[in-house]
């Protein structure tokens, strides 16, 4: 018998989707945007439909620029438009929101979300299934046996089985990967020359990227196209592809973080003060179980 499954929720992704794709005009009694705290408000009630009294925890992004990988990298994620001045703002209302709703929430300046999500599924007893709510393939790396990646977005769920058809290689597997291909999307730069096909057979053939490094004279005598050439690449680009790695790894353990998943009572006081402050309406109030 597995332990009631356990909802973890990438808030930064959903409320980026909101934003764009609901009019800016919706403002709050100051006349400020508040379309991506409606569109993230109404994911969250659809959610917890979903998830009935099973736990949701909600992790937010809040080091873009400080995160300890722009430590080790100062031009990882450096490409990335900073969020407008008007979606920063909407991302106080969001967690208070969720807040109001009974859903623990986490963000640290040093750790994203994605670690976040990592630390609490870490802390996970074995046998509890966890749902990770996100489109974020690096999430994919913490599958185990009975969890899932679920992109709301595609209305795609995927298990690890599913993750290795579509990737080609274990869940995880998958920060190897990625440090092996570079990861464009976080300004992550892999080993040039190496895409997805080359790092899916050296992947199968060596396991880790430990063992790979470890018996580069063997990758001449694969059959993949270009596999003469790929050693040398990889011992010339060693260092960039061991700082990869550090940069493609989620982190499992953060030391002075207290990892809570038990959702409370919502509160309806506070959800009907800042639903007056946003300006939500009757749909919102009704899903809510506040007064219309």
């Amino acid at each position: 018998m597995t332990g009631e499954r356990v909802f973890l929720v990438d808030a930064s992704v959903h409320v980026f989707r909101a934003y764009y794709s609901l009019p800016p005009d919706m403002q709050d009694i100051d006349g400020f945007p508040s379309n991506a705290v409606y569109g993230f408000t109404g994911f969250l009630l659809t959610l917890l439909e979903h998830a009935g009294s099973a736990p949701v925890v909600v992790c937010f992004d809040e080091s873009l620029e400080t995160s300890f990988r722009n430590d080790l990298f100062p031009a990882y994620k450096a490409h990335r438009d900073p969020a407008p001045p008007d979606l920063r703002r909407q991302f106080a209302h969001c967690r208070a929101v969720a807040e109001a709703l009974g859903l623990p929430c986490y963000s640290d300046d040093r750790f994203e979300a994605d670690d976040l999500i990592g630390a609490i599924h870490h802390s996970l007893p074995g046998d509890t299934p966890a749902t990770i709510v996100s489109s974020d393939k690096d999430l994919a790396q913490l599958l185990r046996a009975d969890d899932q990646l679920w992109d709301v977005g595609r209305n795609r769920r995927m298990g690890p089985a599913d993750i290795e058809k579509h990737f080609g290689v274990r869940p995880d597997q998958i920060a190897d990967f990625l440090a092996l291909t570079g990861d464009a999307v976080d300004n992550i730069p892999g080993v040039p020359g190496v895409g997805p096909k080359t790092a899916v057979a050296l992947l199968r053939h060596f396991d880790t990227l430990e063992s790979l490094m470890d018996r580069l004279e063997e990758i001449r005598f694969l059959s993949f196209r270009g596999s003469r050439t790929v050693a040398g690449r990889i011992r010339q680009n060693a260092n960039q592809l061991l700082l990869s790695r550090q940069l493609t790894e989620i982190v499992r353990q953060i030391p002075h973080m207290s990892m809570d998943c038990a959702r409370r009572p919502a509160c309806h006081a506070t959800l009907d003060e800042l639903y007056r402050y946003l300006r939500f309406g009757r749909l919102l109030r009704s899903r809510s179980g506040l007064p219309v």
